[in-house]
């Protein structure tokens, strides 16, 4: 069983990738913690906590299309890498500013700033990631390798707010930053000793040409624009049930940085939990019903934990919201990588990731501008009946990816 579970790792690439991405994105969790955290409590503003993940997001909807581009014609490493330096750096300022007390209410727009920089890093380094993971392993085992990624992710989504959040009540914010600016060190040295050698076709197209090459591809391709728009909704819908988590712990429970870490860890143990029934599931038959059917219960969810008022069944709503989370995410992403050839990988997912990233800026901004005026469980508990709404939709009356 734990073969089957496992079985990308048998890859030598993926394994190397894995261990280095896992060990960054830990960091960068650790840093996610402590800015939605400084920023709630320097400024007291749920809008300013949405508009800090609005400016992070919204560069990966504008530049997301030229970064497939350049994926699909520059050795991926090297974009990757490009792109783990300037969040590096970034990172590594940021810590320096708070260490020295540089940062307060009055230049929040340094940390608003410094999101926008990193995001915009993630915009091309994002799509060059999507594309190189399933050159890792066989096409069989792409929907496994898709799981086990989204493990890391999760993975590092638990340990990175939990070892974050004592950091920050033991030691202070400045040490989250700081070590995740380190923490980029293990991805970049995983890619220098990555022996797959992409050597994109060459090409006498320009960007946009190749901009539409890819948009034809999609359209082209029945189910795969649907996809896409789903990708959309549910990023858009659900994500902020993870963003206002600070709002959650602080506001509606009067508690502190810990419970805010402690909804984090129950919603990342939820993921890896969906990740690893995915994995184990392998290359199931009627990927696209799963998908919608978890889209329906994660929209029951979120409904579930904006109505609690208790800790612990908030900690299980969002456990149960991270398992159905992480089966639509997977499943979703494994029909569009399964559906499309590797030459044009690099701009295809950048189309997808233009969509499932958009809807985060879009979802957070929107979702600051209306806690005020609604309150943060009213809005949540919009968002989940809109989300089963669509996976209903979708499952009953146009079946188009129910059928795949």
């Amino acid at each position: 069983m734990l073969r089957r579970v496992f079985k990308a790792f048998q890859y030598r690439d993926f394994r190397i990738l894995w261990i280095g991405a896992c060990t960054s994105t830990i960091g960068t969790w650790m840093q996610e913690v402590a800015q939605n955290w400084l920023v709630l409590q320097l400024t007291n503003s749920p809008f300013l906590l949405g508009l800090d993940a609005f400016l992070g997001d919204i560069p990966i909807f504008l530049f997301s299309l030229f970064g497939g581009v350049l994926a699909d014609r520059i050795d991926r490493r090297y974009i990757l890498i490009g792109s783990q330096l300037v969040q590096m750096l970034s990172a590594a300022t940021l810590s320096i500013l708070i260490a020295t007390d540089h940062i307060d209410k009055n230049n929040i727009w340094i940390i608003l700033l410094s999101s926008f920089v990193v995001g915009t890093a993630q915009s091309f380094g994002g799509p060059a990631y999507s594309a190189l993971v399933p050159s890792l392993v066989e096409k069989e085992d792409v929907p496994n390798a898709i799981a086990l990624n989204s493990i890391q992710f999760n993975l590092a989504r638990v340990i990175g707010p939990v070892v974050g959040g004592l950091a920050m009540k033991y030691a202070g914010a400045a040490w989250c930053f700081g070590l995740n600016a380190l923490s980029f060190f293990a991805v970049i040295i995983s890619l220098l000793r990555l022996h797959i050698n992409f050597k994109p076709p060459r090409t006498g197209h320009s960007i946009m040409t190749s901009m539409k090459q890819g948009f034809a591809f999609i359209r082209d391709q029945g189910a795969m624009a649907t996809l896409i728009i789903i990708a959309f909704c549910m990023t858009l819908l659900a994500i902020p049930i993870i963003t206002f988590l600070p709002v959650f712990a602080k506001i509606v429970f009067a508690s502190d940085e810990m419970t805010y870490t402690i909804f984090l860890a129950a919603s990342g143990l939820g993921s890896i939990t969906g990740a690893l029934t995915v994995a184990w599931l392998g290359d199931v038959k009627n990927k696209g019903r799963f998908a919608l059917g978890s889209l329906v219960l994660m929209g029951l969810g979120m409904i579930g934990f904006a109505q609690s008022k208790s800790v612990v069944i908030s900690c299980v709503m969002l456990y149960f919201t991270g398992i159905m989370l992480m089966c639509a995410f997977t499943m979703i992403a494994s029909l569009v990588q399964l559906i499309t050839p590797n030459d044009m990988r690099g701009r295809v997912m950048s189309v997808y990731n233009v969509a499932f990233r958009g809807g985060m800026p879009f979802g957070s901004v929107l979702t600051g501008w209306l806690v005020p005026l609604l309150t943060a469980p009213t809005v949540l508990s919009i968002n989940g009946v809109v989300l089963l709404s669509l996976g209903l939709y979708f499952l009953v009356i146009q079946r188009r990816v129910a059928a795949l």
